[in-house]
């Protein structure tokens, strides 16, 4: 089994829940005692939060960078990057490191294209949603991305931070979210991608008719998959 390597604490929240999904999803499929090997590092989010305030993308990769390569050095045969945003890094990160990469958009669009949807919404932080890293991603795979109008993401993107990341998780925000999946909906969408490994938290299947994509579950479960294969 591989040694998984994760880079978390964006948020810790989410990260948390990486570690129960991919323990229980490796002990479901190999039974008994048997569980993964998992190098955790979890970063100062508010580093990253400050990058970003600058607009410092060389900043904010940097502390990808450095994550990475401690848990390279501490063993991991594979790195997994525990947020949607961090994936902007993953071209220039893939180059600089000597292992694998699981990029989250590949679990993400292996589930659209099974669910065969061609065309849907996608709820994150400001950079996944405006930012092309994702969006091409699963162009590539001929998945259309739609995603809510400025004023939808400004309110998407300050509940992440000053919410989610925080494990606070409001009634009214719940709503609004849903208000603005409906609109993606309204303009084709025949799916949303929760974008933010916070979201799923917040939002389940039960709340919303078309499929959800939780980006949370689907990464987390590629990990543990991608640790039992055997090379």
């Amino acid at each position: 089994m591989k040694t998984i390597g994760l880079v978390g604490g964006t948020g810790w929240v989410s990260t948390q829940e990486y570690y129960k999904i991919i323990n229980e999803t490796v002990n479901k499929k190999r039974g008994g005692l048997t569980f993964p090997e998992i190098i955790l590092y979890s970063v100062n989010y508010g580093r990253i939060y400050a990058c970003n305030q600058e607009n410092d993308r060389d900043g904010v990769y940097s502390i990808v960078k450095k994550a990475s390569e401690k848990v390279c050095t501490a063993g991991a045969d594979f790195v997994a990057l525990c947020a949607n945003t961090l994936h902007f890094t993953y071209e220039q990160l893939r180059n600089e490191i000597d292992v694998p990469i699981l990029h989250i958009a590949d679990a993400t669009a292996a589930a659209i294209k099974s669910k065969g949807l061609k065309k849907v919404g996608l709820l994150g932080t400001r950079e996944t949603m405006e930012l092309d890293f994702y969006k091409k991603r699963l162009a590539e795979q001929n998945i259309e991305v739609i995603v809510p109008e400025k004023p939808e993401r400004e309110f998407i993107h300050y509940s992440i931070l000053n919410e989610l990341l925080k494990e606070i998780f409001l009634p009214e925000t719940k709503t609004g979210f849903l208000a603005i999946m409906n609109k993606l909906a309204e303009k084709g969408a025949e799916g949303m991608i929760l974008g933010c490994t916070e979201i799923p938290l917040l939002i389940n299947q039960d709340d919303f008719e078309q499929p959800l994509l939780s980006t949370l579950e689907l990464h987390a479960k590629a990990i543990a998959d991608f640790a039992i294969t055997d090379e």
